[in-house]
C-alpha cells in the first residue's frame, strides 16, 4: 500500500490507497535555489535603507527568505528590518523568525509608507489568473476597484494561470502606492526563484511559476486534492483556488475531493452572505457592489454542473450542504466514500500540491 501524506493545516495527513485505486500521483517540479543562490539574490537589496517587512502570509519560505536576510544584515553590521504582519498570522511568524528579531502588527493606514518591502508566495487565481502581492493588495485594500477587476472576469469559470484584463486591474492599483515586494516562486521541495521590486513589476515571476507548474495530465474521473501547504487552505475560500487549478482534468460527471482544513473559517463575506441567504447566486453575474469572494461563489455553482465536490474540513457540516458539496469528517472517510459510491476498482487521482499546479 502505497504512503501519501497530504498537508491538512499545519499537519500532514496519511492517504491510505491500495496500489490498484491509485491512478497517479502528481506533485509539482522544478529545481530550488541552493543557500548561497538566495543569499547571492538578496544582496542585491540595499540594506542601508530602513526597511519594514509585510509578510502577507506564513510559509516556511518566506521564513527562509527572512533568516537569510537577517543572516546578510548580522553580516553587514546593517540594522535588522522591521517585520510586520496582521493581527491573525503575527503569532504564527514569530514562531519561525531568527532570534533577535520584533514583529508587530500591520497597520493598513500605513500602505503608503515607501519603506514597505510586501512578501508572498506567487499562485495560481481563479479570477486574475496569478495570485501576485498585487492582486493581495487589490484583494485587502482596494474594494471599489475589486468590482471592476470582477466586471472583467473572463467568463463565469475560473482562469488561473491566464493573463486576464483583471490582472491589470491589480498592476494599475499597486501603482498607486509607492512600496516594495519580494514575490517568491516555490515548489514543495523548497523556493525556485524570487523576484524583487515594486509589485507591479514583480508579476513578471508569473513566467517562472508557469513554467514549473503547468502539468498535462489528462482527465480523471475521481481526484482527491490537497493545497499544498497550510497557508493556501487556512480558509474555504482561499482553498477553493486549488480546486480551480485541477479542474480541467477532471471529467464530466466526475468528482473532486478537497482536503482543506478552513481552521480560520469561510474567509469570504460572498459565502457567509449566501450561507445566510443574503445573497443570490443570480447577484453575482452583474453586482453594483463587490463583495469579498464573489468570485469563488460564482465558480463553485458553474464547476457543480460538471462535476461533484467533496471536501474534509473542520467546517460545519452544514456549511458544505449549504454550497451543495459532500461534507466527510476525514481523510479515511474519502476513500470509503469513493469506493463505495464508484466501486472497489476506481482509480483517483492524487494531487499534493494543488495552489502551485496548474492541470490541464
Amino acid at each position: 500500500m502505497p504512503e501519501i501524506w497530504l498537508n491538512y493545516g499545519i499537519t500532514d495527513v496519511v492517504l491510505d490507497i491500495k496500489a490498484e485505486n491509485l491512478e497517479q500521483k502528481i506533485d509539482s517540479e522544478g529545481k530550488t535555489l541552493d543557500d548561497s543562490a538566495i543569499n547571492e539574490k538578496l544582496n542585491q537589496i540595499d540594506l542601508s535603507k530602513p526597511m519594514e517587512l509585510v509578510v502577507l502570509h506564513n510559509s516556511r519560505s518566506i521564513q527562509k527568505i527572512i533568516s537569510s536576510l537577517f543572516m546578510i544584515c548580522e553580516q553587514k553590521s546593517q540594522p535588522f528590518p522591521k517585520i510586520l504582519a496582521e493581527k491573525k498570522i503575527i503569532n504564527q511568524v514569530k514562531a519561525g523568525l531568527p532570534e533577535g528579531s520584533s514583529i508587530n502588527e500591520f497597520d493598513n493606514s500605513e500602505i503608503s509608507n515607501s519603506n514597505l518591502v510586501f512578501m508572498a508566495e506567487m499562485e495560481f487565481d481563479g479570477l486574475f489568473g496569478y495570485e501576485t502581492i498585487a492582486t493581495r493588495l487589490i484583494k485587502k485594500f482596494g474594494e471599489d476597484s475589486m468590482l471592476g477587476a470582477y466586471a472583467k472576469r473572463q467568463g463565469n469559470l475560473p482562469t488561473p494561470g491566464q493573463y486576464p484584463e483583471s490582472l491589470e486591474e491589480a498592476k494599475k492599483f499597486s501603482n498607486n502606492f509607492e512600496i516594495q515586494g519580494i514575490e517568491i516562486v516555490t515548489n514543495s521541495q523548497g523556493i525556485v526563484d524570487f523576484s524583487l521590486g515594486h509589485p507591479s513589476e514583480t508579476i513578471s515571476a508569473t513566467k517562472i511559476l508557469e513554467n514549473n507548474s503547468i502539468k498535462d495530465v489528462g482527465q480523471h474521473k475521481t481526484m482527491i486534492i490537497s493545497t499544498g501547504k497550510d497557508a493556501s487552505n487556512d480558509t474555504l475560500g482561499k482553498s477553493f483556488s486549488s480546486l480551480w487549478n485541477c479542474s480541467n482534468a477532471i471529467k464530466k460527471d466526475g468528482l473532486a475531493i478537497l482536503i482543506a482544513e478552513c481552521k480560520a473559517g469561510l474567509g469570504s463575506d460572498a459565502i457567509q452572505h449566501f450561507i445566510e441567504d443574503r445573497l443570490t447566486l443570480d447577484q453575482l453575474k452583474n453586482p453594483s457592489k463587490y463583495i469579498n469572494g464573489m468570485e469563488d461563489l460564482l465558480y463553485l455553482s458553474e464547476i457543480q454542473k460538471n462535476f461533484q465536490i467533496g471536501l474534509v474540513s473542520i467546517l460545519p457540516e452544514f456549511y458544505a450542504k449549504k454550497l451543495n458539496m459532500i461534507s466527510l469528517p476525514g481523510i479515511k472517510y474519502s476513500m470509503d466514500y469513493i469506493l463505495k459510491t464508484q466501486g472497489m476498482r476506481q482509480k483517483v487521482a492524487v494531487v499534493s500540491d494543488g495552489a502551485r499546479l496548474l492541470l490541464r
